[in-house]
């Protein structure tokens, strides 16, 4: 499957499904912790590229930057189309992880979005600019008054979940998962699958049925579902 039918796929899956699915499979520790949107409806699915930050370093952090040194600005110039720019912040929200210019150029560059589990500053610029943006929350301090930038395109962790450069990131309205790259095709399909059991079961909890037999489904449900899922595919 390449990228953009992947892409589809799991665009159509919320969040919660898929930590269902990947729960299934054994990986219980895939949604990231306090990580949001900044605003609401905001939707995303992109391979990470990853930046991981340390405790910023008067010595090493000077006034004005060289952005041939660095990490971050080195970073967002190699990031590619598809690419989710994800910041490992250790949690730390008193900066900010980047601004709206940094943004901005990412997102030129066709980047499909930025996730920390720090802050970003300038972020109602951001948030207004169309690019998917996922934070812990909104700092206006600049990024190296806390933050240095270490390694780019290594395993970090970001909102208390392990990412490794090219895992599959999908954000919704309700925050980010992390997908292994290598479970990534398999788990949209199974996703795809569960989103619309799920469908059929709302329709039937909306029309009054109970839950005792319907979530989960009993055999006369299944019957029913599998009616439903032949009816649906009828041209």
């Amino acid at each position: 499957m390449d990228f953009a039918a992947l892409s589809k796929k799991l665009k159509v899956a919320s969040t919660a499904t898929l930590t269902s699915v990947l729960r299934n499979k054994g990986l219980h520790n895939t949604f990231m912790y306090q990580v949001a949107p900044l605003a609401p409806d905001m939707q995303l699915v992109g391979r990470a590229f990853t930046l991981r930050y340390i405790p910023a370093r008067e010595d090493l952090d000077e006034v004005p930057l060289d952005n041939l040194k660095d990490v971050q600005r080195i970073g967002i110039e190699q990031v590619t189309a598809g690419d989710v720019f994800v910041i490992d912040a250790r949690g730390d929200t008193r900066a900010g992880t980047m601004g709206s210019i940094l943004a901005a150029r990412l997102q030129v560059r066709g980047c499909a979005g930025i996730v920390t589990d720090g802050a970003y500053r300038d972020s109602p610029t951001i948030a207004a600019s169309g690019l998917p943006a996922y934070a812990a929350a909104m700092n206006a301090h600049t990024n190296k008054t806390i933050h240095h930038p270490s390694e780019i395109q290594v395993p970090i962790a970001c909102g208390g979940v392990a990412v490794f450069p090219g895992d599959v990131l999908v954000g919704d309205g309700e925050g980010v998962v992390v997908i292994p790259a290598h479970l990534a095709a398999e788990v949209a399909v199974e996703a795809a699958a569960m989103e619309q059991k799920e469908r059929f079961i709302t329709e039937k909890i909306r029309a009054g049925a109970s839950i005792v037999g319907t979530y989960p489904p009993d055999e006369q449900t299944l019957a029913e579902y599998q009616a439903w899922q032949a009816n649906q595919s009828r041209p």
